[in-house]
């Protein structure tokens, strides 16, 4: 963009994107993955009963560490990128953001293909764990959402976020 040019969203933010309000998620498929992630990441009795288990139709840690980054690339910038898009405000933001950064720590030191049981012995797992479920609990309130219902399977969220 030229500096001359004159851009509608330098320097301050509104409570419409484009005529849309923030409340109507114009990449609400994003937002359905990083939800369903985080919601995973944020339950160890599911984590219990399905991931270590092998449970069909909920993959496994390293894929809901995929949906969580694959789309928004939150393992490349912060999630303040996309406030006003798939997150409502900063404060969902910087909460997401802790959340990706505890989990990646993880899974770089673990390796991917590592088995969950290595994510869920890690020393620093409660703790991503813990970031998970604040940023799960947060996005669930401003979806107007039950944070406590057990995750929904990935055929599930397919058929919810089919176009």
């Amino acid at each position: 963009m030229q500096g001359s040019e004159k851009s509608s969203r330098r320097g301050r933010r509104s409570t419409t994107m484009d005529g849309m309000p923030l409340n109507d998620m114009p990449w609400w498929r994003w937002r359905a993955n990083v939800r369903s992630a985080l919601h995973m990441l944020s339950d160890p009795a599911f984590q219990q009963e399905c991931w270590l288990t092998g449970r069909e139709g909920y993959g496994d840690v390293t894929d809901a560490v995929y949906r969580l980054v694959e789309d928004t690339w939150l393992d490349n910038w912060s999630a303040e990128k996309y406030v006003g898009t798939v997150f409502r405000d900063s404060g969902e933001a910087a909460l997401v953001d802790v959340a990706v950064l505890r989990v990646l720590r993880i899974m770089h030191q673990v390796g991917a293909d590592a088995p969950v049981s290595a994510y869920l012995e890690h020393h620093g797992w409660p703790e991503a764990v813990r970031a998970a479920r604040e940023a799960h609990v947060r996005l669930a309130a401003g979806d107007g959402d039950d944070p406590d219902v057990p995750p929904r399977s990935l055929p599930v969220l397919a058929v919810l976020t089919k176009v």
